[in-house]
């Protein structure tokens, strides 16, 4: 036994060592393919790192011809700055592809890195750490094609026509809370300052209901619908920084901080810089003759040329910011009328209450009052069919529950009960409706974008 185990162990050694003279013909073909393999496998990884080493290479070599390239375009671009001639400039070798895309998006980050450099310094100085100069003036003959380098369109007129819209403030009686009250008044307030409404009147279409007194006075009992609609109106279109000073808590007034804000232009910001802010005078002791103190919503006081009582409302046209004065700044108290007429801006609308129908016309606080009245009904006139004429003033009449008709009706100082004559233009602003009513808060919504073109066509500028 010990002698065929020193056999056995012989030709192990000898084909652990390469022998295959004494193996089968099977065996030497399957020992022949495994060292082939072998062969190739360890060829082929010296070959797949041989294949690295010049792909690093290349991609070395390109980086070198990408900054002398890049040097040669800055040496480029100051010659011709200089008024030199420009030097000539290499070309660069074919490269493979694999480092194609490598080149490519290499490319593009400079250029990103570039772009952001010019971006963070400003056109009016250099980096420091820059590798390329700002790029020289376009020349005046050419046409720029950037947004910002195209001229500046003119400054927009002013305007000194007028917008207003009268309804009954009965349209509140119909909501079965006060939530759904004070959102019904939300939603008639940004109707109003998404079309620019400069006036709003609220008059009563109820003969035995009295308007009386201003919004300011609460309602003891029995709440009456004309305020109501009026206070929130009025509070909505305040400025936010000025309602604490000006309204004083009210049970008409405990849903509207719930209500969407309007967000007009006067509603501004502590750190917006204006020629007009909205501000309260303030009780402040001065000396007399040295005007008033205001709140305008900002870090410090404004002092305004005119004495007035605290707890007034009031525009102020801001002075430069070279005459404020470390504790206070400058300005003058002007219309709330003046940033309309001057820029075109936007100031707001104003709350009027009226008794009847017919106070509307009566108590016009415009000097020659309407000049243009329009009346809206299912009854009447197509607004594509109708043609306006140029007006100063325009009012805009919306019904009740019921419409336009039974309001008028129910006017006793009225001798002439047919609307078509009472306005210049009667219209149907929504015809072929698929409703059979339309709430009056979604008609004011559908006039006033029917009416939108007409009166910005037809309105008078001086």
């Amino acid at each position: 036994s010990s002698g065929i185990n020193a056999e056995y162990g012989a030709d192990k050694m000898k084909r652990k060592n390469g022998d295959i003279a004494s193996m089968s013909e099977g065996k030497k073909e399957r020992k022949r393919k495994r060292l082939s393999f072998k062969k190739r496998k360890s060829t082929g990884n010296l070959g797949s790192l041989a294949s690295l080493a010049s792909s690093v290479t290349s991609v070395e070599t390109v980086l070198s011809a990408d900054e002398e390239k890049q040097e040669n375009r800055v040496l480029d671009r100051a010659g011709h700055i200089s008024g030199g001639p420009p030097p000539l400039t290499p070309r660069t070798t074919s490269i493979s592809s694999k480092t194609r895309f490598y080149e490519k998006n290499k490319s593009l980050l400079l250029d990103f890195k570039r772009e952001f450099a010019d971006e963070a310094v400003g056109d009016d100085e250099t980096p420091t750490n820059s590798p390329l100069p700002p790029p020289p003036p376009a020349a005046s003959t050419e046409v720029s094609s950037t947004i910002s380098d195209l001229p500046l369109p003119p400054p927009i007129a002013g305007r000194s026509y007028t917008v207003s819209v009268a309804l009954p403030g009965s349209i509140c009686d119909n909501a079965q809370s006060p939530q759904l009250r004070s959102y019904l008044a939300g939603q008639v307030a940004r109707a109003l300052a998404i079309f620019n409404v400069d006036e709003v009147v609220i008059f009563n279409d109820r003969p035995g209901v009295k308007v009386k007194g201003t919004m300011f006075e609460g309602v003891t009992k029995k709440t009456n619908a004309n305020i109501v609609l009026a206070r929130i109106l009025q509070y909505l279109e305040t400025p936010q920084y000025l309602r604490k000073a000006l309204f004083p808590h009210h049970p008409d007034l405990k849903y509207a901080g719930l209500l969407n804000p309007l967000d007009c232009p006067h509603h501004m910001r502590a750190t917006e810089v204006a020629p007009f802010r909205e501000g309260v005078v303030v009780k402040r002791p001065v000396k007399k003759g040295k005007g008033s103190y205001v709140d305008c919503g900002i870090d410090k006081e404004v002092r305004i040329d005119k004495e007035l009582e605290p707890g007034t409302r009031v525009t102020v046209r801001m002075s430069p910011e070279s005459e404020s004065t470390v504790k206070h700044y400058k300005g003058v108290a002007v219309s709330p009328d003046t940033p309309r007429t001057e820029l075109g801006t936007y100031w707001g609308y104003r709350v009027r209450l009226a008794e009847s129908f017919s106070s509307v016309f009566t108590e016009c606080p415009y000097k020659d009052g309407y000049d243009l009245t329009i009346g809206t009904s299912d009854k009447g006139d197509l607004v594509e069919e109708t043609v306006f004429r140029h007006f100063r003033h325009v009012v805009v009449f919306l019904g009740g529950l019921q419409g336009l008709e039974p309001v008028i009706e129910a006017d006793e100082t009225l001798q002439e009960a047919d609307p078509r004559t009472l306005f210049d233009y009667y219209l149907n602003t929504c015809p072929n409706q698929g409703s059979r009513t339309i709430r009056t808060e979604e008609a004011l919504l559908i006039t006033l974008a029917s009416l939108r073109q007409p009166i910005a066509l037809n309105g008078m500028r001086d």
